[in-house]
C-alpha cells in the first residue's frame, strides 16, 4: 500500500530540525515516505548541516544495531523502508549575508555533540559523497545504506522528483530558510507546482518574532526567498514580489501566467511556540534509555541538555525550561492532518506578505488587519483606493496559516513515544 504522505524535507539542523527528522524517519512506512532530505544553511553554516544530517544515520545505525542485540523491536521502520535521497544547497541567502543562529543551537548545531561523542559522528569522508570536485569513495561505512547521497544541487533534485513523481503525491516540509525552495520555483515554476502541498515552519504572525521583534528566524535569514515562495499563492504573483530593480537579485520574474497557484500551509511562531518539550518531562522519559546505554538517547540527550542550558541562561531559572517544537509540528500535520483538531485561521486563505525592505521590518510578515471586505471576483476585483490590492480578488498572497493543532500538551509525549518506544 502506498504511504498516505510523501514529503521531501528541507531542512537546516538545528536540534528541533533533527527531532523533526527522526519523527519521520520513526513513522510508519504506511503514513510516511521521506523521499529527500534537502539541506540548507541556517542554523549553522551548510557543511556543519549536512554533517548533522550524516551524523543522524550513523546513530540511527549504531541504535539499532545495539537494539538488535538486546533484542528490542528496531524501530525507525520509515527508515528502514524507503531510502531517501541527502542533497546540499546553497550556503547563503538569495541576496543578504549568511546568518547564524549558533548562539542558540551551538557552534556544531547540536551543542557539541560531535565533539562529546566522536564514535557517533560521521567520519571526515562524508564531504565526498556531496561535492562535484571530490572522488566517491570506493568503500562507504555501513550507515549509508539508509541514504542515498547527491552530487546535484538541491533545488534541482527537488525539481527530478516532482517532475518525476505524479503530480500532486509530494509534498515539501520546510523548515529552514526558503532559499532551496526559491531556487526550484526560480529555475522551473511548473514544475514546482506540481508539489500537493508546502508546509512552511516560519514567521509570526499575531506574535512577536524571535530575532527581531517582528520576524522569526527563518523568515528573516532569506526574506527575499520567502517572499518569492509565498508570490506562488497568489492569482498574480507579481503583486507580492520583491521589489525591483534589485542590485543584488539574480532570479528572474515568474511568467504572467502559470497553471495553478501553491498550495502552502503556515506553521508561524503563533502555532509552534506553545508546543512545549519540557525538561522534566523529557528527563524522566529519557533516563531509563540513559542508563540502558542506548546510542540514540546518549546523542539526543546531550544536545537537548545543551538547549535546555541556552534557555536557562535567556530566560532564568524561575520557570522549567522547555524547548519550542516549531519544526516537527510540520512532520506532525504530515502524520495527522486528517485530524479535525488542525484548524485554519478563520479567514482562510489569508494575504500574508513579507517584507524585504524595511530597515525595523526585514522578514516581518504583514497581513491586513483591518476588517475590510475583499472583492469578490464576481460583481468586482478591485476595490477603489486599494492601490497595494490588499482588497483584490486577484492580487495579494493566498495563504493557509494553521491556528490550532490536537494539542499543545500532546505533541511531546507523542514524539518521545515515537523515539524511544
Amino acid at each position: 500500500m502506498a504511504p498516505k504522505r510523501r514529503i521531501i524535507i528541507d531542512t537546516d539542523p538545528g536540534a528541533d530540525d533533527t527531532l523533526a527528522m527522526l519523527l519521520a524517519l520513526a513513522s510508519s512506512p504506511e503514513d510516511l515516505e521521506i523521499l529527500m532530505i534537502s539541506v540548507t544553511y541556517g542554523n549553522i553554516p551548510l557543511e556543519g548541516c549536512v554533517r548533522n544530517v550524516v551524523g543522524l544515520f550513523k546513530v540511527l545505525d549504531h541504535e539499532m544495531k545495539w537494539r538488535q542485540a538486546q533484542g528490542k523491536a528496531l524501530g525507525f521502520e520509515a527508515l528502514r523502508t524507503h531510502k531517501p535521497i541527502v542533497a546540499m544547497g546553497p550556503e547563503h541567502a538569495l541576496e543578504d549575508e549568511i546568518l547564524m543562529a549558533d548562539n542558540f543551537h551551538g557552534a556544531d548545531g547540536l551543542h557539541g555533540v560531535h565533539e562529546a561523542h566522536p564514535h557517533l559522528s560521521p567520519e571526515e569522508t562524508w564531504k565526498s559523497v556531496f561535492k562535484q570536485d571530490h572522488p566517491t569513495p570506493t568503500e562507504v561505512p555501513s550507515y549509508y545504506q539508509y541514504f542515498t547521497p547527491s552530487k546535484t544541487p538541491a533545488h534541482l533534485e527537488i525539481l527530478r522528483i516532482l517532475k518525476e513523481e505524479p503530480i500532486d503525491t509530494v509534498s515539501i516540509c520546510a523548515v529552514g530558510p526558503l532559499t532551496n525552495l526559491a531556487l526550484a520555483a526560480a529555475e522551473d515554476p511548473e514544475t514546482f507546482l506540481r508539489v500537493k502541498e508546502v508546509a512552511v515552519m516560519g514567521g509570526a504572525v499575531e506574535v512577536e518574532g524571535n530575532v527581531t521583534p517582528v520576524a522569526e528566524f527563518n523568515t528573516f535569514a532569506d526574506a527575499v526567498a520567502t517572499a518569492r515562495v509565498f508570490a506562488l499563492t497568489s492569482p498574480t504573483p507579481s503583486s507580492t514580489m520583491p521589489p525591483v530593480p534589485r542590485p543584488k537579485s539574480t532570479l528572474p520574474a515568474y511568467p504572467e501566467k502559470l497553471s495553478r497557484q501553491l498550495n502552502l500551509s503556515l506553521f508561524p511562531l503563533d502555532i509552534t511556540t506553545p508546543h512545549l518539550l519540557n525538561m522534566n518531562h523529557f528527563m524522566d522519559t529519557i533516563k531509563p534509555h540513559l542508563v540502558a546505554e542506548s546510542p540514540l538517547a546518549l546523542w539526543v540527550n546531550t544536545f537537548m541538555e545543551g538547549i535546555f542550558r541556552q534557555i536557562i541562561s535567556m530566560i532564568g531559572d524561575a520557570e522549567e525550561p522547555g524547548l519550542s517544537l516549531h519544526d516537527p509540528l510540520t512532520i506532525w500535520y504530515m502524520l495527522t492532518g486528517s485530524n479535525p483538531e488542525w484548524k485554519l485561521a478563520k479567514n482562510a486563505p489569508e494575504d500574508i506578505r513579507v517584507e524585504t525592505a524595511g530597515q525595523w521590518t526585514h522578514g516581518m510578515h504583514v497581513s491586513d488587519r483591518r476588517g475590510r471586505i475583499r472583492a469578490d471576483g464576481k460583481v468586482r476585483e478591485e476595490i477603489q483606493g486599494d492601490e497595494d490590492g490588499w482588497l483584490s480578488s486577484k492580487r495579494g498572497n493566498r495563504i493557509n496559516r494553521y491556528v490550532s493543532s490536537p494539542g499543545y500538551d500532546a505533541f511531546a509525549p507523542y514524539l518521545l513515544a515515537r523515539l524511544f518506544e
